[in-house]
């Protein structure tokens, strides 16, 4: 997919477990009894609570593993998850935390379909147009967006086409765009009329070596807050900028990596929800304003996993930079974060329908709330 890199936590305390492929890590913090009004409103939640995440580790997830603050937290080599838990800012609430991994921990089964079928999970990633398209078989509401921008983009060498400025370039040029399989968005390009189906190619498996060996002839789907980096300064046989335009920018403007339960668990998670997401609101401004803490965690996570999957600071540091630098994160039209826009979602579910898919019939209200988003937490 997109990434690469090294390095470990400097961390107090690591205990290997080694009969069960646990470790442990991290430091003690402030315990909730100094502030029990931080634990009295979370008590109705689930315990732990268990969100489940599209991907491996990495930052641009910061504001889900900032919720571990500097506390203990257990790795889960096999399983592929982080325990700990939950923290407002310094203070430890007490609750329990489990942050899974997804993609192929799961068998890259969609996060909506696995919360159905293990329906211990809190709260999953989504995004929008994966909720429209999955409403009839596994409806997800989402109750607070970490990131204002999807980081998704396309991108190109600029050596090879200096005069390709957007997207839509791209589709004049009549350049071979890959991505990964049947794609919504692509889907809309070409009934726009911006792509032509036969230049969109399906085969992209997050690997550069397309893409280098075809020297930038061809664009290629990726994260704006990565590939960038790792082209430049990780895959050595490139080692240049490449240039891109965000999906977003390009009119496609879905919500990506949101926080999402299963629709039916409104009632029962209310009286959570009304404090745990003004918490991962709290979450999204310090880890972009001090990620440095969580970019350690993520880092050793993904390198005790020591999978496929490498993570290192260097792309951990470029990854927070460029999400404030493009505005992947921030506040929304507004002066909050975490809340989602109506008439956005609305916008995304009329591309659909004007692109023949099969939308359900529903309505924005049916797969966002801003019930539980705290308008008074966002970035000065």
């Amino acid at each position: 997919m997109h990434k690469i890199f090294l390095l470990r936590l400097l961390l107090p305390a690591i205990l290997s477990l080694s009969l069960t492929g646990l470790i442990a890590c991290g430091g003690d913090s402030q315990v909730a009894e100094e502030n029990s009004a931080a634990t009295e409103g979370l008590a109705s939640c689930p315990d732990p609570i268990i969100i489940q995440t599209d991907w491996f580790p990495e930052s641009e997830y910061g504001a889900t593993y900032e919720l571990f603050g500097d506390g203990t937290y257990l790795i889960d080599n096999e399983n592929r998850s982080v325990t700990g838990t939950l923290h407002d800012g310094e203070v430890n609430t007490g609750i329990g935390l489990e942050v899974r991994t997804g993609g192929p921990a799961i068998g890259f089964t969609p996060v909506a379909s696995h919360m159905y079928t293990d329906t211990s999970i809190t709260l999953g990633y989504a995004n929008t147009e994966g909720q429209i398209i999955r409403f009839n078989s596994a409806p997800l509401l989402s109750v607070v967006a970490p990131l204002e921008k999807n980081p998704q983009m396309i991108m190109w060498d600029p050596d090879t086409y200096p005069d390709v400025e957007s997207i839509e370039d791209l589709g004049k040029s009549k350049i071979t765009i890959s991505v990964f399989g049947p794609e919504v968005f692509s889907e809309v390009f070409i009934a726009q009329g911006i792509w032509s189906a036969d230049q969109v190619d399906p085969s992209y498996d997050g690997s550069p070596a397309n893409f280098i060996a075809n020297q930038g002839s061809i664009a290629q789907q990726g994260f704006a807050s990565a590939e960038p980096y790792n082209y430049k300064n990780t895959y050595e046989e490139w080692g240049k900028d490449v240039e891109y335009q965000l999906l977003h920018d390009a009119g496609f403007p879905v919500y990506s990596q949101t926080l999402a339960i299963r629709s039916n668990d409104k009632v029962s998670l209310d009286a959570c929800l009304r404090d745990l997401v003004p918490i991962i609101q709290r979450a999204v401004v310090s880890f972009s304003s001090n990620p440095d803490n969580t970019n350690a965690l993520i880092v050793d996570v993904v390198e005790s996993f020591n999978s496929f999957w490498v993570y290192g600071e260097e792309i951990a540091n470029y990854s927070v930079n460029t999400q404030s630098e493009l505005g992947l994160v921030g506040n929304g039209t507004n002066e909050t974060v975490g809340d989602m826009d109506k008439n956005r979602i609305q916008k995304v579910i009329d591309l659909m329908d004007e692109a023949g898919i099969n939308t359900n019939e529903i309505g924005p209200s049916d797969i966002f709330t801003n019930d539980y988003i705290d308008e008074s937490i966002g970035f000065n």
